[in-house]
């Protein structure tokens, strides 16, 4: 049925899709999609969570700690407490001076000591909890006494983030006062930390046992913890986010943070207290990777979720619920709410009421949200939902341009064709400035050789590309999603670079051999 186009372009300037950036996303609560991660951490059968960038990491996060802290209370008698949202990151980038002299051993401290901290401001202090504490009045006591022990000072008024991580560092340094001891007759000299133990010149002793020997004090902090939540019957999460921001990308401080943290995750290990961290999946590839290995990862993966995939049927749930957000685009097409909720088949008949059945011409073109799934596809198959709102909103926009400036005509769908394959240009060309150049400087000197280029290559092609190491570099390109591999039946490989990319960097079809 043909629309007015003024009538479209009025009901597609009430139309937000959200935002692809959890932190100013409207929508996220209205619009979610339980996927079997966000149902793994609600039964807390997870603590690590890893996902590509856009995969809705942070949106996870932002859902449990904003919209359902109440629900988690009441049914499930868990305390959340959180650190590193929205401009936490900045906070954490103006000790980047500390940080950079910190050794492993050093974050692992701090780590240990911003848990503790987070405890005491979102958990212990807070009034909204002090009924649950009634009659832990010496189990508190004892709590706060180990926190005096690791000199953490217990403050009169709620501590934002800056106090906190001041805190965490002040509390690390008084951590590592070094004993030196000479011995006579040129018999060497024994370094001691505070708690007795060695100090080797590489303070590897407990590098290499994530099962750690724990500060003391931190240790006599987790068990009065587990106390007071034991008699109150209170469970406490831990949350962290935003991890890829706060330390300067692929470097070492970054490296010897993160895998602290891992560490970490162990350290506070028990029924009553869990670390929940929230981290990219290529990060963690790389953290778990590089130094002298993780002799306990097997430990801190025990516990790790599925990394976040969105099959085509979230990603059709993900855009129908918040297209039908907008009352004016559901009350215009007659939609029923609990049909949109309880059936998918209803879902994609209201989704082809909107967008058209394809995006090119052809009896054997793919439908549009194949189309669409495919298309912003990285080369591991990843289809992110970040990357599909980007596309839709700056179709939407395209579409409302086009509408404006022909007023009087009609229109056979209200987002067409021509308005989704602008999102899909616009949106890799986002993608080669905020993904491929900002993210990976270290790869963008192989990246830009395919700038012009042909999208599918053989391997002699790389090679006459990429120089005689090639497949060192290939990899790494398969390994981010910047290339897709395909093994022919003859053994031989083929390598393509996904349509999310092909735009911005003015990819063409064909191959190069």
């Amino acid at each position: 049925m043909p629309h007015s186009n003024d009538t479209l372009a009025r009901i597609l300037r009430a139309l937000d899709l959200g935002s692809s950036v959890a932190e100013q996303d409207t929508l996220l609560e209205n619009a979610r999609v339980e996927t079997s991660v966000f149902t793994d951490l609600l039964e807390d059968r997870v603590d690590l969570i890893p996902g590509t960038k856009g995969s809705g990491k942070s949106a996870l996060y932002r859902i449990f700690v904003d919209f359902l802290p109440e629900m988690l209370l009441e049914r499930k008698k868990v305390i959340l407490a959180h650190g590193v949202q929205r401009a936490g990151d900045e906070i954490f980038h103006a000790f980047s001076d500390e940080f950079e002299t910190m050794t492993e051993e050093d974050f692992l401290d701090f780590w240990c000591v911003y848990l503790i901290s987070l405890a005491h401001e979102h958990f212990v202090k807070r009034p909204r909890y002090s009924r649950y504490l009634q009659g832990c009045d010496e189990e508190l006591s004892n709590f706060r006494n180990a926190c005096q022990l690791a000199r953490i000072p217990e403050f009169e008024k709620p501590r934002n983030l800056r106090g906190v991580l001041e805190w965490a560092i002040a509390v690390v340094r008084s951590f590592r006062p070094i004993v030196r001891y000479t011995f006579p007759d040129n018999g060497g000299t024994l370094e001691l930390d505070m708690f007795g133990k060695p100090v080797t010149t590489e303070d590897t002793s407990r590098t290499d046992q994530t099962s750690a020997v724990l500060p003391r004090h931190v240790g006599g902090i987790r068990d009065t913890l587990e106390s007071v939540l034991r008699k109150a019957d209170l469970n406490l999460w831990l949350m962290i986010d935003r991890l890829d921001e706060i330390f300067p990308r692929r470097s070492a401080v970054e490296t010897r943070a993160l895998r602290a943290l891992l560490r970490t995750l162990r350290i506070f290990e028990s029924k009553q207290i869990r670390v929940k961290v929230f981290l990219r999946d290529d990060i963690l590839e790389q953290i778990v990777a590089e130094g002298n290995g993780f002799t306990a990862l097997t430990h801190v993966t025990a516990r790790q979720a599925d990394t976040l995939k969105w099959s085509e049927n979230q990603i059709l749930t993900m855009i129908v619920k918040r297209l039908f957000a907008c009352r004016d685009l559901a009350s215009y097409l007659s939609v029923e709410t609990a049909r949109l909720e309880a059936n998918q088949a209803y879902r994609e008949e209201l989704f082809y009421r909107v967008f058209p059945k394809t995006v090119h011409r052809g009896s054997r073109q793919s439908p549009t949200l194949r189309w669409i799934y495919t298309h912003t596809q990285d080369g591991k198959g990843v289809v992110t939902p970040r990357d599909v709102i980007d596309l839709l909103t700056k179709a939407k926009q395209r579409q409302q341009d086009d509408f404006n400036a022909n007023p009087s005509g009609t229109s056979a769908e209200i987002i067409g064709a021509a308005a989704i394959r602008y999102g899909l240009k616009e949106l890799s060309k986002r993608k080669r400035e905020t993904y491929l150049e900002a993210e990976f400087p270290h790869l963008w000197t192989f990246i830009k050789k395919f700038v012009k280029g042909k999208a599918e290559y053989t391997a002699s092609a790389m090679g006459a590309i990429l120089g005689t190491n090639w497949q060192s570099v290939v990899d790494d390109l398969v390994s981010v999603g910047v290339l897709s591999l395909e093994v022919k039946r003859n053994g031989s490989k083929s390598y393509t670079i996904p349509f999310v990319y092909r735009d911005g960097l003015e990819v063409t079809q064909g191959k190069m051999k």
